[in-house]
Parts: C-alpha cells; structure tokens; sequence
C-alpha cells in the first residue's frame, strides 16, 4: 500500500478473529534444524514457539493494512487464554498507549521530583530518582572516558593521572556495572581535561576539576566489562540456525511462560528490550512479576534457569503511535553470570549504510507459519540509510532520528512476529555492537519495506541515564 507522511506506521501488534482458536502447535518430533526454513519473510504471520499461536490483524486509524508484528501474544489453556483475549481486544481496537513515563516496579509508578535549586553534574544528587546526575558520564571513541561538571558545561576526556582499580571500579559501579573489566591510556588531542581531585567522592563528575593540562597528553580508556566476543564465531550468509555460543546475549522473555518478545543483555543486571512488549492498557504486561529472562539458549525446548525482572523502565517519550523511542530497559533481580553481553555503543560511533550486521530471534521463519521458531534464528541484513528509507517508495517520511533500517529492499532477510526487542548488532575492531532493538515494520521480507530498529546510538544517554538509576 501507498504511505502517506501523516500516517502512523504499521503497528505491531495483529488482530485476530476471537471466535476462532488458536492453530495448534506442530508435532516436535517432526521438527528437526534442518526443517526449518532460511529467515524469509515474504508476509506477515505471527509465532509462538509453545502450545499454541496467535494470529493477528492491524486495524490502522486511517487503513486496515498487514504488516509484521514484532511481538507475539500466547495463549495456553485457562487463565493465558484470558490474558491473550484482552490483549487482542485493546490492541485490535488501535489503543493508545501513552508516552508518560513508565518506571515499574510492582504496581507503583515513580516519578522524579527536582527541587528549584538543582544543578546538573556537580556531584550532588538534588533530583529524587537522581537525573540531575545520571547525564554526565560518557564514552568515546576507544572507549575514552569522558565527563562533565556543572563546571565545565561539555564532556572532557579524564586524565590518566592517578587513576587506580577502585576508581575504576567505582566509576564503572556508578554506570550501572558490578565493576571495572579493563583500564588502558589513550594518546589525547584535546587542549582541556577533567584531572582527579584529591578526594573521590560518589560520582565521577564530583572527583574532578578542569584543567588545561594532563601530564603526556595521557587520558583514561575504561571498560565496565568485557563484551561482543562470543566463542563461536562461524556465520552462514542469508538466514539459519544459530549455533550455541553465537550469540550469547541474545535474550527470550517469557510472559507467564511463553515467548513473547526478545531482548539484549548489556550488563550483567540490565537487558535492552523493545517498549511495544509492554502495552500500557495490559496492567498484566506492566508487572514485573508476569515476565521470565532465559538468557543465552538457542533452543525454547531447552531453556536454562531463569531470572526474575525487578522492574521494568519504558522510555517516558515512547509514542505508540510513531513507534519513536522504542525501547524498554529491563533490570534483573540477580547478575548475569559466565554470559558475555553485547557492547553498547560508544557516543558518535557509527556504521556506514550497506554495512552487513546481524539480527537474531525465535520469530516466525517462512511464508504462510502459523508457529514461531524453535531454534533461534540468525539472518544477515544491511543498514539502509535514513534518507533511502524515508523514500515515498519505502516508508515515505516515517523513519525517524531514533530509528534505523535494515534488510533487503529487494525483500527476504528480515525480522518478523516474535522477534521485537531482540538484537541487531554490528561489528568494529572484533567486537559486535548493539546497533538497533527490532521494533517495527511492514510486512516481513517485503520489497520496499525493510525491518525497522531503534537506533541505539541516538538512545545511548537514555539508556546509561537508566543504568545510573538503577544501578544494583
């Protein structure tokens, strides 16, 4: 169909007939990796890697239009059933959802109260959920740290002199790490920097003080962990099955035990997920209590120890609508251990249009499925410039600064139904990097309609100003 710049993207989430029954799920002793077919998409279906599917239709404010829904709702007998029901319902009739601020934990909303006289990153905290100071920490390229005061008004990079392992560790537990991974120097350029002060206080940015000098030009390197290096390393062009260790921050949510979105650890505590997995009208989907994290598995028959959510942070300019700022921060009631997490990007890193990156998910995987996939799946896909998606022949203006898009235009590799939240990532200097949460998009493998992402990079102060926040 024809788009018209004052549409709203295709949403995603489907509508389905409520008086029919959900298709039941294929024999697992019929399927087998070889069976399933390469991550091609040409139409959308929705998938369910459990006892049943459920299969939906967009209802647009302007057209009835198909699409892909990123997510998927699953049903099993008595009370899922219900909860699947009411999904259906709110989202079949086009509900808005909001773009307050949703910070979760149990039924409680929490708001942050700054008082008249707050001042941003001078190491004080005057904000009662502390955003006057969750800004002010930084990296750049080579994982430069960078910083800034209520002094200085811009990030600078910090000056290696004096700097130790509590420091590091410190610095690291502030952005939201159990602790510091590495510490290196780096050659500097620049004419001014943070220089440690005599005490080490809370914050970073309260420890130091501008100074236009740093002994031979020497500045900080800091990694809070190790990142993007899986163990297995072998990928196979066009779509297959990920092989164990591939992909090991590759995340499954569970709602009240089924597949319904993906997600990326970034930190032993935090996963990175998409905002549409948490309809607001759902209070069951907003309970931290209702969602399951299996983390590193390639197969849902074959599902590692779970964890728990604390709470579940949704980035208060979420627009349901537009799908701008899709993106969702969950925290976990335990670290992650022994599973590496993929890198976040670092402020101005990017990667070229036509570079070939990575997304991976248990969505569904051919024309026509009624079920999701059981394995996890992987498909090579290209970032797409802005500019050539917001084409009238593509997306005709939708796409926007927090988006990005990825796939093929001629059509095939793409995401699809189940996969949303999960992971496109990108790969620099050995390390593959989280480039885009898979969020939205029309149809699944369409010529001219390429999978759409969150852009990471341009949500990166979102994301590090939660972790802040949230830091265990």
């Amino acid at each position: 169909m024809e788009y018209r710049q004052t549409d709203a993207p295709p949403s995603y989430d489907s509508v389905m007939n409520q008086n029919t029954s959900p298709p039941s799920y294929p024999s697992l002793q019929v399927l087998s990796a070889t069976q399933i077919q390469p991550y091609y998409i040409p139409q959308p279906t929705p998938q369910i890697p459990a006892p049943c599917v459920v299969e939906t239709i967009s209802t647009q404010r302007r057209h009835v239009l198909s699409y892909k829904s990123k997510r998927c709702c699953y049903g099993g007998s008595g009370g899922s059933a219900f909860v699947v029901v009411l999904l259906i319902i709110a989202v079949g009739l086009g509900v808005h959802y909001g773009s307050s601020l949703w910070t979760l934990s149990g039924k409680d909303k929490e708001t942050d109260i700054c008082t008249p006289s707050s001042v941003n990153c001078d190491g004080k905290r005057d904000c009662s959920r502390g955003s006057d100071e969750s800004r002010c920490v930084r990296f750049g390229t080579a994982n430069e740290l960078q910083v800034m005061t209520s002094k200085a008004g811009s990030f600078l990079p910090v000056c290696a002199q004096g700097w130790s392992k509590s420091i590091a560790d410190q610095t690291c537990q502030q952005l939201g790490f159990r602790q510091s991974y590495a510490v290196d120097v780096l050659q500097s350029s620049s004419s001014a920097f943070q220089s440690l002060n005599s005490r080490f206080s809370n914050t970073i940015q309260g420890s130091v003080n501008i100074s236009s000098s740093c002994p031979l030009q020497q500045t900080v390197s800091l990694w809070c962990c190790d990142c993007g290096r899986p163990p297995v390393s072998t990928r196979i062009i066009g779509g297959a099955v990920a092989a164990e260790g591939q992909w090991p921050w590759q995340a499954s949510l569970h709602f009240r035990g089924y597949h319904t979105c993906g997600g990326t650890l970034v930190a032993p505590d935090f996963i990175i997920t998409a905002a549409h997995c948490f309809p607001q009208e759902i209070s069951d989907y907003l309970l931290p209590s209702n969602w399951q994290v299996y983390i590193g598995m390639v197969s849902q028959l074959k599902l590692p120890s779970s964890y728990n959510v604390k709470k579940i942070t949704i980035h208060e300019n979420y627009d349901p609508d537009t799908k701008n700022n899709d993106i969702a921060l969950l925290i976990l009631n335990r670290p992650v251990s022994n599973i590496q997490p993929a890198c976040l990007p670092v402020f101005g890193q990017t990667f070229s249009p036509g570079s070939k990156c990575w997304t991976t998910g248990f969505g569904v995987t051919s024309k026509g499925s009624d079920s999701g996939s059981i394995f996890l799946m992987e498909v090579a896909v290209d970032l797409i410039d802005l500019a050539v998606c917001n084409k009238p022949t593509v997306y005709n203006g939708l796409i926007t600064e927090t988006m990005q898009c990825a796939g093929d235009l001629m059509g095939g590799k793409d995401s699809c139904q189940g996969d949303s939240g999960g992971p496109l990532v990108c790969k620099a200097d050995d390390r593959w990097y989280l480039t885009g949460v898979t969020s939205w998009g029309d149809g699944c493998g369409k010529k001219n309609h390429p999978g759409v992402y969150s852009n990471v990079g341009r949500l990166l102060t979102w994301i590090h100003g939660k972790m802040q926040q949230e830091r265990p």
